[in-house]
């Protein structure tokens, strides 16, 4: 019997990017897709590029239309899961590609995102590792509700945990800096993201640690250290349509070099399927992961300033959403970790 899964929001990026992984996943059934706006309407009619999908009629989002399921996905606004999850049993696996459930402190909800702060559920980040040797990974096996992360946490946090583990990084002074393409923005139509004014220009937003993702990165970052870690984060938008390149930089303890820094990153990503260190001189660019599961990275130490520097990039719909909330599928649900992931990009 194939798993029976739902996915809500699925006429927008993230959705889609959901149905069209899930549409290939060998132990899956799509049984339901729902959405707000898109309701009655094909899914042929929203998201033409899913092709088998396409005689499928989007349903009302509703706690009715989601019951029934093996699996629920939520790839909805902020503040929208929540009181949808409420609804469904504990025996149903609910994957919130959303907010929702991200962070830990009620303080940093309520200052981010306002209104009531809904708990955190485990983080879908199963490459993440923690003090003490544990990965992210152990605690989502059996889990029955999971928290995807943000696109941009995804590539900051692993870009810096490693150091972080190992107990080589200063937990003060960390910068963060990402260009993402605009479909991070989500499907909704805004002037500031229209191709003439995307194409040819980049700009900043968020500035002055002001984007809601600024507390995602100091938990993840915190989780590895074992210890507070504060971080400033400027994201910037890029003109191009999916993609992420981060740029994190952290000071180095007294005494650390530059083969030791290799060395904790090296040993961090060794066995992990999706996230690689590129050999030395070689540089992520973002054409590299479109369409993949895959981060890849490079580092470098900064002798004269005493900071290693890494540079990462991921495909914020794939990696970066919805292949992550496969991901953790797969995790809770004792599948193989990889299933229905794709590891080869799109070329050009």
């Amino acid at each position: 019997m194939k798993i029976q899964v739902a996915v809500a929001g699925a006429s927008g990026y993230a959705g889609g990017e959901l149905l069209r992984l899930l549409s290939g996943h060998p132990g899956v059934s799509i049984k339901t897709v729902a959405g707000a706006s898109s309701a009655a309407r094909t899914l042929g009619e929203v998201q033409p590029h899913l092709h088998s999908l396409a005689d499928m009629v989007v349903q009302d989002t509703s706690a009715e239309t989601l019951q029934g399921h093996d699996v629920v996905f939520l790839a909805l606004p902020h503040g929208a899961s929540a009181s949808l999850a409420e609804t469904l049993g504990p025996e149903v696996l609910v994957i919130d590609a959303g907010a929702d459930f991200r962070l830990e402190s009620a303080s940093d909800w309520g200052q981010y995102y306002g209104g009531p702060h809904a708990g955190a559920w485990p983080y879908g980040l199963p490459e993440l590792p923690r003090t003490g040797g544990e990965r992210q990974r152990d605690r989502l096996r059996g889990a029955r509700r999971v928290a995807v992360p943000g696109c941009y946490p995804t590539s900051a946090v692993l870009a810096l945990a490693p150091g972080f583990a190992a107990g080589l990084l200063e937990p003060r002074d960390v910068v963060v800096v990402s260009a993402s393409g605009a479909s991070g923005a989500g499907r909704a139509l805004k002037p500031h993201l229209l191709a003439s004014e995307v194409m040819g220009s980049m700009s900043p937003y968020g500035v002055g640690g002001g984007h809601r993702h600024t507390p995602e990165i100091e938990q993840g970052l915190s989780w590895a250290a074992g210890e507070p870690v504060q971080v400033s984060f400027t994201p910037t938008l890029a003109p191009m349509p999916r993609g992420i390149l981060t740029t994190a930089t952290a000071r180095l303890r007294e005494g650390v070099t530059a083969g030791e820094v290799r060395a904790a990153w090296e040993e961090a990503y060794a066995g992990e399927t999706f996230v690689r260190l590129l050999p030395e001189g070689a540089w992520p660019a973002t054409s590299s992961v479109v369409g993949s599961n895959h981060v890849l990275m490079q580092l470098a130490v900064d002798e004269r300033a005493g900071r290693v520097v890494v540079t990462a990039v991921v495909d914020n719909l794939t990696k970066g959403t919805a292949g992550a909330a496969v991901q953790a599928m797969n995790l809770a649900l004792g599948l193989d970790e990889t299933s229905g992931l794709p590891e080869t990009g799109l070329a050009p």
